[in-house]
């Protein structure tokens, strides 16, 4: 599925609508180059899961957890991993398959251990359609056959 944004509210309200339709063990891969609007998808998300604290990038922490929403929210950004071993010295089992719901960025980089059943959402510029515009590309099964990282 492939969905039109036109503005940071339509990246915003794309991610609300799948936060809200979030269960339990849902693993989301968010994909897109730097300043693409991943983390403006990702508060959307958390809004969409009844979460109200500010949302901020992981980038430096890796992961950030938020417990208040209707499920919790474990936001992961792996950029900055360098080995996935690192990702085993997180516990990062009990996250991906617990309770909570996963949104990952940058999930390209430990793709050896991502579970077979994930959500691949890919963010993309397109700077003739505009400055703001963006292609969000939603792919369910990941790892069933979908979209390559």
């Amino acid at each position: 599925m492939t969905r039109e944004s036109w503005s940071e509210r339509d990246t915003f309200l794309l991610g609300k609508e799948l936060g809200e339709s979030a269960e339990p063990g849902d693993i989301y891969l968010l994909e897109g180059d730097l300043g693409v609007g991943k983390t403006v998808f990702a508060k959307g998300f958390a809004e969409g899961l009844g979460i109200c604290e500010p949302i901020t990038s992981p980038t430096f922490t890796i992961l950030q957890e938020y417990e208040e929403g209707r499920l919790p929210l474990y936001h992961f950004d792996v950029y900055r991993i360098a080995d996935v071993e690192e990702m085993y010295e997180i516990g990062y089992e009990a996250y991906f398959f617990g309770e909570g719901v996963c949104l990952i960025e940058w999930a390209s980089q430990i793709r050896d251990i991502l579970p077979d059943s994930c959500c691949l959402v890919r963010i993309e510029k397109n700077l003739e359609k505009g400055f703001d515009y963006r292609r969000v590309t939603i792919a369910p099964d990941y790892g069933n056959g979908g979209m390559e990282l």
